[in-house]
Order: structure tokens, then sequence, then C-alpha cells
């Protein structure tokens, strides 16, 4: 994942059109600055799917939420530390206040992913994501929580060429708007040809 591509996706998620609904509403809602002085926040990651040319899943780990200092102006910046069997590398740096770069990462991974596993053009993904999240979606109530709830590809007039991405659901877990989200998770069903499901989760620790 480049982090150019990262910051093009942050920056449609720092400035979003008008959103259209109550879900888009809890998603987006101003979570900085960011509070780190009790120490970095650890989500756990778990992602399982189809092992095909191109895609490999990521299994499980982790994906650390750290302060840190800008090299480039010594202003105070958050970073990603994403860490799996597979790879082991750090992203940002983020604003301490701005966006949500756990929800931008999310966003990017699923992007990447579907892309890899479609063969579909990842600035069409991206777009359909963004339409879905801004606009669309529904809340449900679980366990006293909000979970904000899309299906960006429900109806999708190339849903044919999606081998089984048309059924994917996006849905974030929300105790309070202005503090992280608990779990964000991508599922589909049965993939074409007979592949597994792509399931990719991140919970708050």
């Amino acid at each position: 994942m480049k982090f150019l591509r990262l910051i093009a996706l942050a920056g449609l998620l720092a400035a979003p059109p008008a959103i259209g609904g109550e879900a888009g509403d809890l998603l987006f809602a101003e979570r900085g600055p960011w509070d780190l002085s009790s120490g970095p926040l650890v989500w756990k990651l778990d992602q399982t799917g189809p092992e095909v040319e191109g895609f490999t899943p990521l299994g499980q780990g982790k994906l650390t939420l750290d302060k840190g200092t800008d090299p480039s102006d010594g202003k105070p910046m958050l970073q990603l530390a994403e860490e799996t069997s597979r790879i082991k590398r750090k992203i940002g740096p983020f604003p301490v206040e701005g966006g949500d770069p756990l929800l931008t990462f999310f966003l990017e991974t699923t992007t990447r992913d579907m892309a890899a596993l479609t063969g579909g053009s990842p600035f069409y993904i991206r777009n359909r994501l963004k339409d879905a999240l801004f606009r669309g979606g529904e809340i449900r109530k679980e366990d006293g929580k909000s979970v904000a709830v899309f299906t960006p590809f429900a109806g999708d007039k190339n849903k044919e060429r999606m081998f089984g991405f048309d059924t994917l659901e996006l849905s974030f877990t929300v105790a309070d708007p202005k503090q992280p989200i608990l779990r964000m998770a991508a599922k589909t069903g049965p993939l074409a040809g007979g592949r597994p499901a792509y399931i990719s989760e991140m919970v708050l620790q």
C-alpha cells in the first residue's frame, strides 16, 4: 500500500461531500484531536479469504496507533504500525487533528484487496465505497452500541464481474461517536468458483 494512495483517500474522508444518512454521520464524526496520553491504541487484525495469484490473506496480527514527531517539521503526528506474520511496516504520518487514520487504513485495505481478487479498477471501487459511506447505510443496535452497516455493491450494474463482491457488507461498531471505532469488518458471501468468503476485521483491544 503506497503512502500517496492513503493520503488521497484520507483527503476524501477529511472533506466529504454532504452526507445524506445517519449512518454516514456516525461513521465520520470528528474524533480528533487524538489523545494517546495513556499509551498507544491497538486493534486486533484478522483476515481470511482465498489464496490466489496476487492475493494472500494477512491472517492474524495487530495494528497500533501511536504518537510521534514529524521529522520534517518537528510537529506532533500520528503513526500506524501494522504487524502480521506476512508483513511488518509503519504507515504515516497522519495529523493529530483531522480524519480517522484507522478508517482510512481499513477502507484502503478493502479497496486494494477487492481490486486484487476481482481484477477491478481500484478507482471505481473507491468511488463506490465513498458514495455508499457518504450517502447510504443503516444503523442497527447491538448490545447497546450502534452499528453502521453498508452494502456498497448491492445492485451494482457491474456485479456480474465482481466474483461475489457484490455481497460485500461493511460494518462499524461505535459506542461513542467521539471515541475510536470499536470494530470494523468487511465480509462477503462465498466468492466465485466456490472460493471461500473474504473476511477482514479490526477490533479495538
